[in-house]
């Protein structure tokens, strides 16, 4: 885990480069924050295929790091660290976008079973099983569960995805500055963090251990498998459970929404 430090550290250096163009304080600035993109592409390889190269996300992830550092307003007296980490995500996670490294089967697969999550939950107002599902979907247990394998690696997000295929709002547009009083902002937040609390409510034991260890305490994959004595594996079909349990509850939010409207 990369210790959070406050960009303030290094006033100087980032005066250096913002007001006075010197280059070498920009170099200064990269070779500080690399291990802030080890850290983030570390995370974002889980569940990724072997065949992913990782020097490829980490070349993702440093020039989303200079993106971060060029675009970054230091007076405003925000932390560097959580800005330049979703820069190095979006970074990461559009680079692989561009080399077309998930098959559009593996996509469609992704969405037919993130809608079954979404109508079957909505119908049963509970956490439904995989049983269930793999009967909505007509297919075996098995199947499933390989299913679930496959799509492993639709489970990261970019900022700059639109939040349905069909619409041009993205997740970057939903990013606010909190210090600015927004009364529909706070009123949304307040909605999306009731439903997060009720999905997460909603998954299984493990489903729920799983995105605590990785989301809250920030365990590695393998860190997260050794601790429930699990296979990696396990571990990354367990979190593709919960994220797409998560989307669906989100997307049944997003409906009511507009039905109130």
């Amino acid at each position: 885990m990369i210790p959070n430090k406050s960009h303030l550290a290094n006033i100087d250096v980032w005066k250096q480069w913002k007001e006075e163009g010197y280059i070498a304080a920009k170099q200064a600035l990269i070779e500080n924050y690399l291990p802030l993109v080890e850290y983030v592409v570390g995370r974002l390889a889980i569940g990724l295929p072997k065949n992913i190269s990782k020097e490829d996300l980490s070349s993702y992830g440093i020039m989303g790091l200079i993106d971060a550092i060029e675009k970054f307003d230091y007076e405003r007296g925000l932390q560097f660290e959580t800005y330049a980490s979703w820069r190095i995500r979006g970074a990461v996670i559009d680079g692989l976008r561009q080399g077309d490294w998930v098959p559009r089967s593996v996509r469609e697969k992704a969405k037919k079973v993130e809608e079954a999550y979404q109508k079957l939950e909505q119908k049963y107002l509970r956490s439904v099983t995989d049983a269930e599902i793999s009967d909505y979907l007509q297919v075996s247990e098995n199947e499933f569960h390989q299913m679930v394998q496959d799509i492993a690696v639709t489970t990261i997000c970019s900022i700059d995805d639109p939040i349905k295929e069909e619409e041009s709002e993205t997740r970057l547009s939903l990013l606010v500055d909190e210090t600015a009083k927004n009364p529909e902002y706070k009123v949304n937040e307040f909605f999306l963090k009731e439903t997060l609390a009720k999905a997460i409510d909603r998954l299984t034991e493990k489903e729920r251990t799983v995105v605590s260890l990785f989301y809250y305490e920030e365990l590695s994959l393998s860190e997260i498998a050794e601790v429930m004595n699990l296979s990696p594996s396990r571990i990354s079909q367990l979190h593709s459970k919960a994220i797409l349990r998560l989307r669906g509850s989100l997307g049944r939010m997003k409906v009511q929404l507009f039905q109130d409207t």
